[in-house]
C-alpha cells in the first residue's frame, strides 16, 4: 500500500511540475566498470604488458596523476558536460552506489534488469530466447502517443531477444544486421556494404561505430520519442584481456554520446526536450589484475554498476556523494515518469529515482 501511494504521489507532483522532457534517448555502455568511469585509467592495469600492447602511447593518451584529471582525459564529455549540467551516480568510494538486483551480473539478466523494471530469476543465460517479461519500450510503443516512435539500435545481437522484436512490434536493430529503414540514405546503404566487409573478431556483435551511425541518421531523419542505443566493444575488449583498447572505445563512446547530445540541443523540436539516460549492464571483478576482465556471479563487485542522466528536469547536482542506494530496476520507471506516463508491469517494478526529477 505504501509503494501504490508513494508512485501515486510522486506521479501527481511531477505532472504538477510541468515536466519539460518530451523524448528519452538511453543509452547503455556494456560491461564499463565504476572504476573507470569515476576514476579514469587504473595504472596497476596500465602498467601490465599483458593487457596493454602499446604502453607509452596509452599513457601518454590516458594517464595523469589525479583520479580527477584521468577521468576527464578518458570521458571528456561526462566529466566536462554531465557532471556539470546532470547527475552521475555510481562513484562507491564517496558513498554512491548503484547495484544490480539480479543474481547473475551478466549481460542478458542485466539487460532485463534495466528494460522491464524488475529481476528475473528465469533469465539466468545469454540465449538467444525470446523475453517473456515486457520491456518499457514495448509497454511505450503500445501508448497511442509513443506508437512507431520507440526505436533499438545495438550492438549486441541477442537484443532481438532481450526485447524481443518479434511481439514488441518496433524496429530492433542488432548484431550484423543490415538497417532497411531509412531507403535512399547513402551513407546508410554504404554502411550496410561495409559492415560484412570489415571482419569482427566476436561474431555476435558488431563494431560500435556501425551502431552510432546507423542511429544518429535515424535520429535526424525520424526524431523517435524513445531512442535505445546500446554499444558493446568495451566488454568484449575486457574478456580479451585488451585493456588499452577498452579504454580508447571509452572514450569514443564517450565522442558519440557527446555528439549525439549536441546535435539534440542544437535541433529546435529537440533542445531542451530531451532527457539522456546513460548505464551499463554490469559491472567487472574488484580484483584488478586477476579479475576485471571477468563478471558474473562469482565475481565480486561485478554487480556494481553506474548511472548518468542529463537534460531539462534533472537538477545539476553533478557527481552523488552519499546516497541511498539506486538500483537499475529503478531506470524503466524513471524513463516512463520523464514522459508522463505510468508504467506498471506484471511484476511490481523499481520506482523512479526522485533526485533526477526537479
Amino acid at each position: 500500500m505504501k509503494l501504490v501511494v508513494f508512485t501515486l504521489t510522486l506521479l501527481t507532483t511531477l505532472c504538477a511540475s510541468g515536466l519539460q522532457t518530451r523524448n528519452i534517448v538511453l543509452i547503455t555502455l556494456d560491461g564499463v566498470r565504476w572504476q573507470e568511469v569515476f576514476s579514469g585509467a587504473d595504472k596497476a592495469i596500465l602498467n601490465n604488458k599483458s593487457f596493454v600492447e602499446n604502453e607509452e602511447a596509452t599513457q601518454d593518451r590516458f594517464w595523469a596523476d589525479s583520479p580527477e584529471r584521468r577521468r576527464e582525459k578518458l570521458m571528456p564529455f561526462f566529466w566536462g558536460t554531465i557532471a556539470k549540467e546532470g547527475q552521475l551516480y555510481g562513484n562507491h568510494r564517496i558513498g554512491s552506489t548503484v547495484q544490480l538486483t539480479n543474481k547473475e551480473w551478466f549481460s542478458y539478466p542485466g539487460y532485463n534488469e534495466i528494460l522491464v523494471g524488475y529481476a528475473d530469476p528465469a533469465i539466468n543465460s545469454n540465449d538467444k530466447v525470446g523475453n517473456k517479461n515486457v520491456t518499457v519500450l514495448e509497454f511505450l510503443n503500445r501508448q497511442k502517443q509513443f506508437r512507431d516512435k520507440v526505436v533499438a539500435f545495438c550492438s549486441w545481437d541477442v537484443f532481438d531477444y532481450i526485447i524481443n522484436e518479434e511481439r514488441a512490434g518496433f524496429i530492433v536493430n542488432s548484431g550484423q544486421e543490415k538497417f532497411q529503414g531509412l531507403k535512399g540514405n547513402e551513407q546508410n546503404e554504404l554502411m550496410n556494404e561495409m559492415m560484412f566487409q570489415i571482419p569482427v573478431p566476436w561474431g555476435s556483435v558488431r563494431f560500435d561505430a556501425f551502431t552510432y551511425h546507423f542511429a544518429m541518421n535515424y535520429l535526424k531523419a525520424k526524431r523517435p520519442r524513445l531512442f535505445y542505443i546500446s554499444f558493446d566493444e568495451t566488454d568484449e575488449y575486457a574478456h580479451f584481456g585488451q585493456y588499452d583498447q577498452y579504454l580508447y572505445s571509452m572514450n569514443r563512446l564517450d565522442g558519440y554520446i557527446q555528439s549525439i547530445w549536441e546535435w539534440v540541443q542544437s535541433t529546435y523540436t529537440l533542445k531542451d526536450r530531451t532527457t539522456l539516460i546513460i548505464s551499463t549492464d554490469h559491472g567487472r571483478g574488484d580484483k584488478v589484475l586477476d579479475e576485471w576482465q571477468s563478471h558474473g556471479s562469482a565475481i565480486a563487485g561485478a554487480k556494481k554498476v553506474w548511472l548518468a542522466v542529463i537534460g531539462p528536469d534533472t537538477p545539476a547536482f553533478g557527481e552523488i556523494e552519499n546516497r541511498d542506494p539506486v538500483y537499475s530496476t529503478k531506470i524503466a520507471k524513471t524513463i516512463a515518469t520523464f514522459l508522463n506516463v505510468d508504467y506498471k508491469n506484471e511484476r511490481p517494478v523499481g520506482d523512479a529515482i526522485r533526485p533526477v526529477f526537479k
